[in-house]
């Protein structure tokens, strides 16, 4: 057996063993938080309710006018004690149900929440982060809730991606992972963990590790993760129900940004959650998903949310969105 032949089937054995007999996150013990001054937070949170059976105990109801973009530290800090107090303890993970706010000053929103505020990122922001307890790990940390944000606006994009979540796991597709490394350099700190080309034939998956900036005309995307500030041709690809998909670069989680891609368009284009930074990380790949473990944890049953947290090593300035449920490889 050659050497490439031997590495890809470790890798596969590995992302089929690594994460063992897990208790993946239920309906039930996520909680909802709508934004009642905001129509579109309102008509998202009611629909997901409804499309996810989320109780009316596992939703918070705040209020926030004006849709900032951005909260201060105190804030944000008066906004979590209202939703921890109105949240039962069984909620392990919370759902925010509106495009803005999705920062606490350099931090997301998300990983203010889950993990707490980190004014010292704010102060060098280009620094090493908070290191994730979550990171590759086996389970949820006692007291951590996770924590994802699902854009309400477009309406009709917020309620796509909650319904491809819903149909994720019904069947087992033949699906392709992509990993590009692109031509922009500093982009590809990452590259170094890309998994290597090969099928992984328990999963119907084949995964494709390619040098080249963008795909065209793929059809069977499940995982797509690349380094650019712009990610071209989205438009001729197809995602099936549940698809991870990422852009290594400074500003993806500032959502409504103009100076990079938004992590929105991966939603648009049919991705079901995704992934960025909200402030300027620079390129530690820490800040960013790790490829293999993303794939490692989601290819043995996690959800989006658990899969995605877990791959994440500093989290502080990465804003996690999409659909936290979505589940295309049960076990």
């Amino acid at each position: 057996m050659s050497t490439i032949a031997a590495k890809r089937c470790a890798f596969a054995a590995l992302l089929l063993f690594a994460a063992g007999a897990r208790a993946q996150l239920q309906p039930a013990q996520l909680g909802l938080v709508v934004n009642d001054a905001d129509p579109a937070s309102v008509a998202l949170g009611a629909y997901y309710a409804q499309l996810r059976g989320i109780a009316p105990a596992h939703i918070a109801h705040v209020s926030i006018p004006g849709k900032p973009q951005r909260l201060d530290a105190e804030a944000f800090a008066r906004l979590k004690s209202e939703i921890d107090q109105q949240l039962p303890a069984a909620a392990r993970a919370v759902l925010f149900a509106w495009t803005a706010p999705y920062a606490v000053e350099c931090n997301s929103l998300t990983s203010a929440y889950t993990l707490g505020f980190d004014a010292a990122q704010c102060e060098r922001s280009c620094a090493p982060g908070r290191k994730n307890p979550y990171f590759n790990a086996k389970a949820l940390p006692a007291g951590m809730r996770l924590s994802m944000l699902l854009p309400a606006e477009p309406l009709d994009v917020a309620r796509a991606v909650a319904e491809r979540g819903k149909a994720a796991g019904f069947s087992l597709p033949q699906a392709g992972a992509y990993f590009l490394q692109t031509s922009e350099a500093a982009r590809n700190t990452r590259a170094r963990f890309f998994p290597p080309s090969g099928a992984i034939p328990a999963r119907k998956l084949t995964i494709h590790t390619l040098h080249q900036d963008a795909l065209e005309g793929v059809q069977d995307i499940m995982f797509y993760q690349t380094g650019l500030a712009r990610v071209g041709k989205l438009e001729t690809l197809r995602f099936l129900p549940g698809a991870l998909a990422d852009h290594l670069t400074s500003y993806g989680g500032d959502l409504l940004g103009s100076g990079q891609m938004s992590s929105l368009r991966w939603l648009e284009a049919g991705a079901t959650a995704s992934y960025g930074t909200v402030s300027e990380p620079c390129n530690h790949w820490q800040k960013f998903p790790h490829p293999q473990i993303l794939l490692q944890h989601y290819l043995s049953g996690a959800t989006a949310i658990e899969a995605y947290w877990r791959s994440v090593a500093w989290p502080a300035q990465g804003l996690f969105i999409g659909e936290p449920l979505a589940r295309p490889y049960p076990r």
